[in-house]
């Protein structure tokens, strides 16, 4: 009985430390600047009157007004806790923007769950909206996930084999503004409206 349960006990801490190193990044990529370069041109509007992307020098007011989470995350890049934030298990369509900027980032159709408590999706919407950065840390070398235009620390990129680029974006809700889609023409993101009365991706 006593051999069972350390037998047990193993198994259950050989799984949890390799969740943990999972999520934490130890599968590590290499930071890419034109990841989805082969991507059609977008037609975003780079500053829309009627919505609130705006392509600015600074977002000092942006910043200003982001809550204690918000601030904490985009701004000192932190990590929401997983399973305890906004978004992981939003199912609705729509689209995802960036706090700070409202520039498109994600979607909804590339939104899928991993088990890990945060929001993920396997490909960018936006692709040129983001950057990706070296994250040095005790778990090895991360590739950091970025707004382009506000700098905002969004998440970290992972190998996923079981996506359609093999790809997982790891992201904070914290960091993102969930726009429904029945919200996107009012919001100013209209042009991505189209997307989801079709079935494609």
């Amino acid at each position: 009985m006593l051999a069972s349960a350390s037998i047990l006990g193993v198994f259950y801490i050989h799984h949890i430390v390799s969740g943990v190193a999972w999520m934490a990044g130890t599968q590590n990529i290499d930071v890419l600047d034109d990841r989805f370069s082969d991507q059609e041109e977008s037609n975003i509007q780079r500053v829309n009157s009627t919505g609130k992307f705006w392509i600015q020098d600074k977002y000092t007011e942006e910043i200003q007004n982001l809550s204690e989470r918000e601030y904490y995350v985009t701004q000192r890049n932190g990590t929401e806790t997983p399973f305890q934030n906004q978004y992981y298990d939003n199912k609705e369509p729509g689209i995802y923007v960036d706090v700070v900027s409202g520039a498109p980032l994600f979607s909804s159709k590339h939104k899928f769950d991993s088990g890990t408590g945060w929001p993920r999706f396997y490909k960018p919407l936006e692709p040129e909206n983001i950057i990706e950065r070296r994250d040095p840390g005790p778990l090895g070398v991360r590739t950091e996930i970025a707004s382009k235009h506000a700098k905002t620390h969004l998440g970290h990129l992972f190998r996923n084999p079981n996506t359609p680029t093999g790809l997982r974006y790891c992201m904070n809700s914290a960091s993102l503004e969930f726009i429904p889609a029945e919200d996107l023409e009012k919001g100013g993101y209209g042009q991505y409206a189209d997307m989801f009365n079709s079935t494609e991706e």
